[in-house]
This record gives structure tokens, C-alpha cells and sequence, in this order.
């Protein structure tokens, strides 16, 4: 298994270019390129954290890009929320997601409660 540590930018273009043609023909599992793919794949993931680290979306924003690639509104946030002034309120940073808010969030549009409970501020009230 011709596979090596990822330390540059060059390591990193050639991992890519090696795992790119596994999406093209896809190995057998319990393959030796089943394996090799896995290899390169926890490399890449390993590399791209060190070295292109993602900060995670405040809870609100986190929720205004989940309802805009899912073509959600506001006011399907209020259906889902029981009140329009509520979910405007909670878009709006001028009130805290609840726990109720959170677990409908997450059983019924499937985000992940955890990215949900993260503290965030509000604005101020005016």
C-alpha cells in the first residue's frame, strides 16, 4: 500500500488526485483498495482539520442556511414554532431557542440538537 504522511500542500494534491479515482470505480468492501481508500480518506480529513479548520455556525445561523438549502420560511418556522412572532423573534436574535424549539429543530427538520444548544448572543433589546 503505496500511501504516505500528509505534510505539505503537494502531500495533499497528491492524496486527492490518488482517492479521486475511487469515486469513479468504487472498491469492493474488505478490498486492499477498500482499505487504501479509508487510509487516504482519514489522511485527507486529518490534514484538511489541521490546516482548514471550519468554526461552527452560531445556532442561528446555523439555522437560516439549514431553512435556506432546505427552501424553508419563516413562515414554516412558525408553523413549526406554533407562533410567527416567536420564530420572528428567534431569527431576529431577540429570543433564546428553547428546549421545546430545539427538539422539534431536530426531530422534525433533523438538525442535530447539539449544533443547537450552543450559547449565542442576542441583541440587545431596544
Amino acid at each position: 500500500m503505496d500511501v504516505r504522511p500528509i505534510r505539505t500542500e503537494a502531500d495533499h494534491e497528491w492524496a486527492l488526485s490518488e482517492i479521486a479515482r475511487y469515486f469513479e470505480d468504487q472498491p469492493e468492501p474488505g478490498t486492499p483498495e477498500a482499505d487504501r481508500f479509508d487510509v487516504l480518506a482519514d489522511l485527507i480529513e486529518a490534514y484538511e482539520d489541521r490546516n482548514f479548520p471550519i468554526e461552527p455556525l452560531e445556532p442561528i445561523d446555523l439555522l437560516k442556511a439549514h431553512m435556506e438549502t432546505t427552501g424553508r420560511t419563516q413562515a414554516d418556522l412558525a408553523n413549526l414554532f406554533g407562533s410567527r412572532p416567536r420564530a420572528s423573534e428567534v431569527l431576529n436574535r431577540k429570543r433564546s431557542l428553547t428546549v421545546d424549539m430545539i427538539h422539534k429543530l431536530s426531530s422534525e427538520w433533523y438538525i442535530p440538537a447539539d449544533c443547537l444548544v450552543r450559547p449565542y448572543h442576542l441583541m440587545a433589546a431596544e
